[in-house]
């Protein structure tokens, strides 16, 4: 893992080469059930949606792979409630929100089904898309993610119900004021994350059971999420293929947190990312 100085020169890095202007007008905004969401679109072929984990941006989460991710695909990456450039709608988030408002972006983009790619709390809402929205996903992957609260150990309960502002990484505070300069708005990002966990209940064993698109779940050997969940998910999942990769919490696709930049884990993860889609 680099040091705190490297981290946070790698997430300023990732934020200036994928801002809106370096993007070459990619970034836009839709209203989107009363919400004006950020998103940006990188790339032509099958859609792909990106769903960046909880107190971060699309740059943060998939900075290092979106450009080999947009080489094959068309990428559509979202920024969703109080995240980045999305604003926040004044009202609690939740994972089924999240998913709805994912949906409404597609039907607006008149895209009928898409792969979708979720990252720690952007798996919890990939999954739930594909729970209460079938027929958008046509194939989907759930990357650091777990479905129950079993799924981690308890100190991650004890640490979530004590969360101070203060316990939030520098460097994505840094990254989110470099996209929205109002500590206001980073504050409201960071209390609706915090009781989003406070407050998460489990899905059903019975609802995993119902997602009929074809899923990859993976996560780190060192990861948030337990290996026996992953194995657990992968066993629920009725056409599931399982990666548990040498790595933290998102190192094995570049996360900007846990990024190794000498590593090439992140290289070989797209290759089977690419593969699984291709399936």
């Amino acid at each position: 893992m680099p040091s705190a100085h490297v981290a946070a020169a790698l997430a300023l890095m990732l934020v200036a080469a994928f801002s809106p202007l370096s993007a070459q007008g990619r970034g836009r905004y839709a209203s989107v059930n009363g919400l004006r969401m950020y998103y940006e679109i990188h790339g032509t072929g099958r859609p792909l949606v990106l769903l960046h984990g909880g107190g971060s941006t699309i740059t943060t989460t998939f900075g290092g792979i979106l450009p080999a991710l947009a080489r094959t695909h068309q990428v559509i990456a979202v920024e969703l409630q109080a995240h980045g450039h999305t604003a926040d709608r004044g009202v609690p988030s939740s994972f089924q929100q999240d998913a709805d408002d994912v949906a409404e972006l597609l039907a607006q983009l008149k895209i009928d089904g898409a792969d979708v790619f979720g990252f720690s709390n952007g798996g919890q809402t990939a999954l739930q898309l594909a729970i209460a929205h079938p027929r958008v996903v046509r194939r989907l992957i759930l990357a650091s993610m777990f479905y129950s609260r079993d799924g981690v150990d308890p100190g991650f309960w004890t640490a979530m119900d004590n969360a101070k502002f203060s316990d939030m990484p520098q460097l994505y505070k840094d990254a989110f004021l470099a996209i929205n300069n109002d500590s206001a708005a980073l504050l409201t990002m960071f209390t609706r994350d915090a009781q989003r966990m406070q407050h998460f209940q489990s899905w059903t064993a019975n609802q995993v059971r119902s997602i009929q698109a074809p899923t990859l779940v993976v996560l780190g050997d060192r990861d948030v999420p337990r290996p026996e969940h992953g194995v657990e998910m992968y066993l629920l999942l009725p056409h599931a293929r399982l990666a548990i990769l040498p790595g933290t919490h998102g190192s094995y696709l570049g996360e900007a947190l846990t990024a190794d930049p000498t590593s090439g884990t992140p290289g070989a993860f797209v290759t089977l990312v690419e593969e699984f889609l291709r399936e």
